[in-house]
């Protein structure tokens, strides 16, 4: 007895929102109805999803493609093409639901097929549709989907009177469904005056939820002044939806409808659609557990079902607070009407674009296919058979399909808090309600002149910013989406990188991003009381705030701080997403709006390959579950090939600092840890050693590739694994890819790969230099070692087999400096034939900084230090300068504290001064190791 027949014991059928080719064939839709599960309604957006981004469809296509013979053939048209794929679909998974018709007598048991989203304002095409669709599917569980569009509403009426199932779509206001319900009573009649048989057709309207909240809520938060739009916001969707269920009652009760009832007629019951929770603010139940009453159905996406089936409320709400959801309509100082009409009429823009974007989708897969285009390939070696016995017992422990479930015990039996850091799961589709409201604020800030924007953030905050900022260009003219400024990252306190902004950039003309999921990340504060303090000088302190954005999680530090400084924004994220997961949160899509990056084909992208990664999706077709088992099991021993080097084409090499704090932070605790190795030089095989696994990361087209050098590594027995992308835009699909692919892999070390334990230990050390300086003016002291070649080798000769290389350089980045490091490090390489890493701290703190720590010890870390050419001080938040902490103070703190950490961690540290010539004593150091 699950919640789901406690529900139908209340009159409510829970119906599923997602339906594709391996949900049916896996077994999973039949378990799920075993659970009780009473229905199944499909949309374009997740056809689209499955087929161009999974395998599922694939050998369809082949067989449409070249009907059967070896030779290609592109004759089948892409509509063809869809719509086989489509109706095999619903009619597998009708079939499957048919004993549930029968079991009702036709109340549940339903699979539901839109007509061509093209014909919602076309009323004889959409009649047409519906009944060649209908007939073609041939049997009694299947409902025709129709908008109640003014087009739709005659087409309803007249597909009623024919004895067709009808699921009446977008449906928003109370206007809209009385229109709905008129339309289904006017067709009974029909088909009661033509003597059909009025308990064989059934229907129901589909009332759209929260999408009303998302739109009144931001109309509220625009429009209205404080309490009185916060005593409203999610609140109307719930009251709007028990206002037409108070209707539906009423209708039920009138002589006209009890008269249909009499000869036969089934109820036409309101459907809650579109009841997945958006606002991370809200309880991820809240448009199921308000919702339940009798004669009613909720299409759930799988994610809101998990959540309702793990901690859901079976009682009954519907019916309770009619008054009061009167009084929040009657409160509300909006036009409702208004704002209702222009969500149907944007739903069916959407569903029309959605709809377009299945048939590219399925045109370009055809075209892929018959190219011989490959997504992934993988020489692996004698690793195969591990790797294959891995993923078979990850299909034996449903591993994929309990991530999805959020059970946190695919890591940890008692780590109950996993459960929150599992948001990224949903955040290409949650994040999709939000494109709008970017292009809005770009827009606005673009035709306000300003032309800069700088994200000052550290880790997870900054690093997906910099690879949109590095791939996809910034400034005017730089992409097609639309208006775009020019973005640019701070997450450095070296005072010459913070003074390099300040000199470059135009006060007026800047707008600032301050991301911090916390609220109160030391350099992030600092960062943002820097440069509140100097825009504010320029423009005066009544206009500073408008310059200022804000990203962090409800209820931060960063809320009230924002909130007194009147910035022009704050994007409240989910609480769910851990920092280094939120590339594909507002910590991500913020700044790649503003620099002109297409957010909603980069979350399509994410979309497809998190389709590609579903549950039902089997092992090694499973991308995501494939990558984190490869990374898994050749980083245990015995094979210990820890160390995961990425090639990238150059076009995506950015890709790589961002993937290294994920990987480095995620798995590298409890003495176990991957080693990300990013930017390394690529050098001929016989400079690596036996604990690598490279991963090539090609974009198509790339000319400057270096494909002959990776195939030399395959050829030298490397185990290599190769990720194609068909353009940029493809990052958005690995994003999530390597957030699975990671949380995977922490599945195989058994760790749990969304904390950060060691993290703090560097920060404190810090933090207590810092106060120490405050108190007595100096730091502690620390001897630099004799900046010399022998120095270094002596330490050095510390190496021990797969041992690897940490150069961390508390400097000011430069292009000059980086290509000094980069020098030094292939010469280690080359040298010691260990693995090597490079970062500038403190940014690497907030990446690296947790497998140095917490990782088996293998690092030897080489820590440099410099003179700073300027000082800056960093201002308290009034303005005046506090002169006992300054930035460069603040960065030698933190290259100290972790000093000490590492040491009291037990690692091997040496650091070195490079006084005021940076690049010059890099070089000479790498010239004397010769």
């Amino acid at each position: 007895m699950t919640k789901l027949h406690q529900l139908a014991d209340l009159g409510q059928a829970i119906w599923l929102d997602y339906i594709r080719r391996s949900f049916i064939t896996s077994g999973e839709l039949q378990a799920l109805i075993d659970e009780g599960v009473r229905g199944v309604t499909s949309n374009p957006t997740i056809f689209e999803k499955a087929i161009a981004g999974s395998t599922d469809y694939d050998q369809d296509l082949r067989r449409m493609v070249t009907g059967g013979a070896p030779a290609a053939n592109d004759s089948a048209s892409v509509e063809d093409i869809y719509e086989g794929l489509v109706l095999d679909d619903i009619g597998r998974a009708a079939d499957l639901l048919r004993p549930v018709y029968d079991r009702t007598d036709g109340v549940d048991g339903f699979v539901s097929l839109e007509v061509s989203p093209t014909l919602a304002h076309d009323t004889a095409g959409t009649i047409a549709e519906a009944r060649r669709l209908f007939a073609a599917l041939d049997r009694p569980n299947v409902m025709i989907k129709v908008p109640a569009t003014p087009a739709g509403i005659p087409a309803i009426k007249t597909l009623i009177g024919e004895g067709i199932n009808v699921n009446v779509t977008l449906v928003f206001s109370l206007a809209h469904y009385e229109a709905v319900t008129e339309a289904y009573i006017g067709g009974l009649e029909q088909l009661a005056a033509g003597g059909g048989d009025l308990s064989r057709v059934s229907s129901v309207a589909s009332f759209f939820i929260s999408r009303v909240d998302t739109a009144v809520d931001r109309a509220l938060e625009e429009r209205v002044e404080g309490k009185r739009a916060q005593a409203l916001q999610g609140k109307i969707a719930i009251a709007n939806a028990k206002m037409a269920y108070a209707r539906f009652r009423e209708i039920l009760s009138g002589r006209r409808w009890q008269h249909l009832a009499q000869l036969g007629a089934r109820v036409q019951r309101p459907l809650w659609a579109s009841t997945g929770t958006k606002n991370p603010l809200y309880p991820d139940t809240l448009y199921v557990d308000s919702l339940i009453g009798p004669d009613t159905v909720n299409t759930v996406p799988p994610a809101a079902l998990n959540a309702f089936l793990d901690h859901g409320t079976v009682a009954a709400a519907l019916g309770l607070g009619r008054d009061e959801a009167a009084a929040q309509m009657h409160d509300l100082p909006l036009d409702l009407d208004a704002i209702t009409q222009k969500l149907q009429d944007d739903g069916v823009t959407a569903f029309a674009k959605s709809f377009d974007s299945l048939m590219a989708a399925i045109a370009e897969k055809r075209d892929r296919l018959l190219a011989g285009w490959q997504r992934q390939s993988a020489n692996l070696g004698s690793y195969q058979p591990s790797v294959d016995a891995a993923l078979s017992q990850m299909a034996g422990d449903r591993i994929v399909a309990r991530i999805w479930a959020h059970d946190h015990t695919v890591w940890k039996p008692q780590a109950t808090e996993i459960t929150n850091r599992l948001g990224w799961l949903h955040a290409p589709e949650t994040m999709a309600d939000q494109v709008d409201r970017l292009k809005a604020l770009t827009e606005t800030v673009h035709g306000e002149g300003y032309t800069h924007a700088l994200v000052l953030g550290m880790g997870g905050s900054s690093l997906a910013p910099d690879v949109f900022r590095q791939t996809f260009g910034s400034g005017p003219g730089s992409l097609e989406s639309g208006p775009s400024l020019a973005l640019a990252v701070l997450d450095s306190t070296d005072p010459g990188a913070v003074l390099a902004y300040a000199d470059r950039l135009d006060p007026p003309r800047t707008l600032f991003i301050v991301a911090t999921k916390s609220g109160g990340t030391i350099e992030t504060i600092s960062f943002f009381k820097f440069f509140y303090n100097w825009v504010a000088d320029a423009v005066g302190s009544e206009r500073a705030g408008e310059h200022f954005v804000a990203i962090t999680d409800p209820g931060s530090s960063l809320v009230d701080l924002a909130d007194r400084y009147r910035f022009r924004s704050i994007f409240l994220n989910d609480p769910n997403i851990g920092g280094r997961y939120s590339a594909l949160s507002h910590f991500g899509l913020v700044p790649a709006a503003l620099a002109g990056v297409d957010v909603q084909r980069l979350l399509d992208r994410a979309g497809h390959l998190a389709a590609s990664c579903a549950s039902c999706v089997a092992r090694a077709d499973n991308l995501g579950a494939w990558l984190g088992t490869v990374m898994g099991q050749l980083a245990i021993a015995p094979a210990g090939r820890d160390k995961i080097t990425f090639i990238t084409s150059p076009g995506i090499a950015s890709f790589g600092d961002w993937v290294e704090q994920l990987i480095a932070e995620s798995t590298g605790k409890e003495g176990k840890g991957i080693l990300p190795v990013v930017g390394e030089r690529l050098g001929p095989p016989q400079v690596y050693g036996d604990d690598r696994l490279f991963v090539y990361l090609r974009l198509k087209g790339d000319g400057e590739a270096p494909d002959g050098a990776v195939k030399a590594l395959e050829d030298a027995g490397q185990p290599v694994v190769r990720l194609h992308l068909h353009d940029r835009y493809d990052l958005g699909g690995q994003f999530f890819l390597w957030e699975m692919a990671t949380a995977v892999a922490g599945h195989h070390l058994s760790i749990n790969p969304f904390d950060q334990p060691n993290v703090e230990a560097a920060k404190r050390q810090a933090q207590a230099m810092v106060v120490a300086f405050g108190e007595t003016g100096a730091l502690p002291a620390d001897e630099p070692a004799l900046l010399t070649a022998t120095a270094l080798r002596e330490f050095l000769s510390q190496a021990r087999p797969r041992d690897y290389v940490a150069l961390q350089a508390y400097v000011q980045p430069t292009d000059e400096t980086t290509a000094a490091l980069q020098a030094l490090r292939g010469r280690l390489r080359d040298q010691y034939r260990l693995a090597t890493t490079v970062g500038y701290g403190p940014r690497f703190l907030h990446s690296t900084g947790q497998l140095h720590k917490g990782d088996a010890g293998n690092g030897l870390f080489i820590q440099f230090t410099a003179d700073d050419a300027r000082e800056v001080p960093i201002p308290d938040e009034a303005g005046s300068p506090d002169s006992s902490v300054a930035f460069g103070v603040l960065k030698m703190a933190q290259a100290l504290g972790d000093k000490q950490a590492l040491l009291d961690a037990g690692r091997r540290v040496i650091r070195f001064h490079l006084g005021n010539d940076v690049t010059g004593e890099l070089n000479r150091l790498t010239e004397a190791l010769a």
